[in-house]
């Protein structure tokens, strides 16, 4: 075999797998957080699951990617272990695609996408056509490299010690290896099959072995999740071997059924591909390039027939394999964001989300737990907001970090818009956790002065308290949701609790001067009234945060 073949073939390899990573990430960055909501709105019904997986793993085109948004969504509390598996199942269909354009082979008109790719992202400055271009690009790399991986494989048909090491890939057990390690490297079903298809296509492989070499893939392909399930919840851990089991089970199955009728499956696809065509175009033959093409699919989807119904012993095997329940996580450590070394772009925001509203729920709670302490004068939970106050400094300064981290990666663009809003809500709530703090010194000068509120000033305290609590729900729920249904609310809670500072400031100077209660605890209740108002503000910061979204293109 010629260098220059050998470097030709290293090339056009280089160029395809370039080409479908470039495709797979634009479409992510372009469509990633709106089809990431269908995912999370389609889920509820195993079967509707499955079809949700087919079409998002068929527009992203790779089942890894799909997998691994599912282990997080999962760690994410966002779907449940059943809902996970229909999604899986459906992703292992969805992969398909890929292969089955491949086998158009469009080599012909590569140059034309690569070059109205590279228009796109070097000339157009809106970011939505910018990711667009990027996957029109990818389009052309991977045929183009197809076409240099079809014209250097001619040379290794004459290579005497290439085709020693081919033909001695007979061994069923040996085909199933390589497909497996292949697609553990490079981490992509799809791409495997993809250059399977070329090689079989160049008659380099036939088509029996193939077979072997995709069951091999397709349990290869579970790599992926499960590196993306280390420092995950159990749960999450759980979807990764669901999809790892899938695959075995069904690659096991239909390597039972080819060891008895190899021959008969054989002759089917090629009969439903079209037959024994000799048809070249582009140093390609079309019908093997569908053979095995049609192969990958018809497995893929007779491993979801197998195991659609068997779904809930799988869980239970997955269950039984990561056992036990997680521990639970203290306020000084985070639970959703994993690692900023495994991170993933199609998953960075709503794990972000996750974490901040984990964090608006600690602070929300401290601040009832100061304004109890307050009023009952209970002096152990005036130390719990103490030390709770540095478990929100700490998830405040963890959170900003991750954010900043998430900036300087290639996001959904839709992603990208929120982002900013983000940081601004992780503000919002650290400063509520400061006016919880100094509601508990307010609380420890009261009970340090021997200081006491009058009954009217109580009551009051109680009255704008609840307002700013059923605000502060109301804000979190409707950053979390993303809905605009409690908008009006806030806004009247918002001006009631402003009116009310008004009155109360009022009420309490007409106390003073009835005597009614002391300079001192005077200052507190005022301060107090000024604090509480401004913690409405934050919280309605936080609510509008969702309508705040930067509308300019980035």
């Amino acid at each position: 075999m010629k260098m220059e073949s050998l470097l030709a073939l290293i090339a056009g390899l280089g160029l395809f797998l370039y080409g479908m990573k470039l495709m797979s990430d634009g479409l992510e960055k372009a469509a990633g957080a709106r089809l990431r909501s269908i995912l999370e709105m389609c889920t509820k019904n195993q079967f509707v699951g499955m079809i949700v997986g087919i079409l998002f793993t068929a527009v992203v085109q790779s089942s890894s990617a799909t997998t691994v948004l599912v282990v997080s969504f999962v760690n994410a509390g966002l779907l449940n272990l059943m809902q996970a598996t229909g999604v899986i199942l459906g992703a292992n269909i969805g992969t398909t695609v890929t292969a089955q354009l491949i086998a158009f082979n469009l080599s012909a008109v590569a140059p034309v996408f690569l070059m109205l790719g590279v228009c796109m992202v070097m000339f157009v400055k809106k970011p939505m056509i910018k990711r667009i271009g990027e996957v029109v690009l990818g389009f052309g790399m991977l045929f183009f490299g197809m076409s240099i991986m079809s014209g250097s494989m001619d040379s290794l048909r004459s290579s005497e010690q290439v085709m020693n090491i081919i033909t001695s890939m007979d061994n069923p057990f040996l085909a199933v290896l390589v497909g497996f390690v292949i697609t553990a490297i490079i981490q992509s079903s799809s791409a495997t099959v993809g250059i399977v298809l070329v090689m079989a296509s160049q008659g380099l492989i036939p088509l029996n072995i193939c077979f072997y070499i995709i069951l091999g893939c397709n349990m290869g392909s579970c790599v992926s999740a499960l590196l993306a399930s280390i420092g995950s919840k159990k749960t999450a851990k759980r979807a990764a071997w669901i999809h790892l089991l899938v695959n075995i089970i069904g690659s096991f199955v239909i390597f039972v059924i080819l060891l008895f009728f190899e021959n008969q499956i054989e002759e089917f696809i090629i009969a439903i591909s079209g037959g024994k065509s000799q048809e070249i175009v582009n140093g390609v033959n079309q019908a093997i390039a569908r053979e095995v093409a049609n192969t990958h699919l018809i497995f893929k989807v007779f491993e979801v027939v197998i195991c659609f119904p068997i779904t809930k012993l799988i869980v239970k095997a997955a269950t039984f394999i990561v056992p036990g329940e997680d521990k639970k996580v203290d306020s000084m450590q985070l639970e959703y964001i994993t690692d900023h070394g495994s991170f993933q772009t199609t998953t960075a925001v709503p794990s972000a989300i996750n974490e901040i509203v984990r964090m608006a729920q600690i602070t929300f709670h401290n601040l009832g737990t100061a304004l109890s302490g307050l009023l009952t004068r209970d002096e152990n939970q005036i130390s719990e907001v103490y030390v709770t106050e540095n478990s929100i400094n700490y998830l405040s300064r963890e959170i900003t970090n991750y954010l900043v981290s998430a900036n300087q990666h290639s996001l959904p663009i839709d992603d990208r818009k929120v982002l900013a809003s983000l940081f601004h809500v992780v503000n919002d709530i650290e400063r509520i956790g400061d006016h919880a703090e100094n509601v508990a010194d307010f609380a420890k000068q009261a009970i340090d002065g021997n200081l006491y509120f009058s009954p009217e000033a109580v009551e009051e305290i109680n009255k704008m308290s609840t307002a700013v609590q059923k605000l502060l729900s109301y804000s979190i729920e409707m950053f979390e949701n993303k809905n605009r249904e409690y908008l009006e609310e806030i806004l009247k809670f918002e001006n009631s609790i402003d009116d009310m500072e008004r009155r109360f400031q009022k009420n309490h100077v007409v106390r003073l001067t009835k005597n009614s209660c002391s300079a001192e605890t005077g200052m507190i209740f005022s301060d107090l009234l000024s604090n509480l108002e401004r913690v409405a503000d934050h919280g309605t910061n936080i609510a509008f945060s969702i309508l705040d979204e930067d509308p300019e293109d980035v």
